[in-house]
């Protein structure tokens, strides 16, 4: 097996996020699903976008977000998603290269036009979601890089695209090909509505042993075993993967893996401003300590410092230099 030359490879949806502030009331008066995300189509993304204030464009998308974070702690990271050939997909493109990210998916010509997400946050720093997935449904397996895939340490999969059949696809051909090259392969589970959707299929492949580091929040936790009980879940699945995450909200992370339990708080934050990108921030951190041999507990510390600074201003990128943050917090 040849070394690996790219730390983190991720497959996901490549979305442009239009964010905006909005009173409690708005949330109502649209009839939008307070803290979660919901799938729109066009014509309702249209009017979405119309009730919105003053909003900020930026490339999303979860696992875009996560590699953003993991290369601005020094990894060296590359993307796979699909966007249309049009102005959104050349301001995605443009901004996770710029970001020090590989990114050599080909452009898909005609309709459906680059994915978007809507994304409303209310006073208390809760975000919003209302996606259209556009193009980003439509990655082809034909589309994978076979060969970065075998090159990274580890391929990182993204729950929300497991959703459309041809991604599903493509990300099975992923884990074939990484587990191949022997390299290793994370899932993130998302959102507990994908979890309703493909729960069968996650717990698959936990079973047949193609998943090496799951991440997941406590709903999501309690959604894929059927234990609302948070030790219940715990108990359930940690000796389904070699390393589990769970995060907690406020309330921090904990980690399984060997047998081995590591627990920590969240960071302190001055103000919630948006908790936007928080899970996909955690991950980035995590991900770093894993993929450079730290103990485990320092990469659940690594994953709150991430986090901690993502949901202290609007957006899911990182403002402030994380590498100085952790040398601030680690030394």
């Amino acid at each position: 097996m040849t070394a690996p030359t790219i730390d983190v490879i991720a497959i996901g949806n490549a979305i442009v996020d239009v964010m905006a502030p909005c009173a409690d009331s708005l949330i109502d008066e649209l009839g939008l699903t307070r803290g979660g995300m919901t799938l729109v189509d066009t014509e309702r993304a249209k009017a979405l976008y119309d009730a919105m204030g003053p909003a900020r464009e930026i490339s999303g998308g979860s696992a875009a977000n996560t590699l953003a974070g993991l290369a601005a702690l020094g990894a060296k990271c590359a993307f796979i998603g699909q966007v249309a050939d049009d102005q959104l997909g050349e301001v995605f493109a443009h901004d996770i290269r710029a970001g020090g990210i590989e990114y050599a998916t080909p452009v898909r010509a005609g309709d459906p036009p680059t994915a978007r997400c809507l994304i409303f946050v209310t006073p208390d720093g809760q975000r919003t979601m209302n996606t259209f997935l556009g193009a980003s449904q439509f990655l082809p397996p034909a589309a994978l890089d076979e060969t970065a895939i075998a090159a990274a340490k580890v391929l990182y999969l993204e729950g929300y695209l497991w959703d459309p059949e041809e991604p599903r696809a493509a990300m099975r051909r992923a884990i074939s090909a990484a587990r191949s090259a022997g390299r290793q392969v994370a899932f993130t589970l998302s959102d507990s509505f994908v979890i309703d959707r493909h729960g069968d299929d996650f717990r698959a492949l936990i079973a047949e042993g193609q998943i090496d580091i799951l991440f997941a929040n406590h709903v999501e936790l309690a959604s894929l075993t059927g234990e609302d009980d948070f030790e219940a879940g715990l108990a359930a699945l940690q000796n389904k993967v070699p390393v589990l995450v769970v995060t907690r909200s406020e309330q921090g992370a904990v980690a399984v893996s060997g047998g081995k339990r590591a627990e920590v708080p969240a960071e302190p934050v001055v103000r919630v401003v948006d908790t936007t990108g928080a899970g996909d921030l955690f991950a980035a951190g995590f991900l770093y300590g894993h993929v450079n041999d730290r103990p485990l507990s320092e990469c659940l510390t690594l994953g709150a410092i991430c986090a901690g600074e993502i949901i202290s201003h609007f957006g899911a990128r990182p403002e402030a230099d994380l590498t100085a943050l952790v040398k601030a917090r680690l030394g």
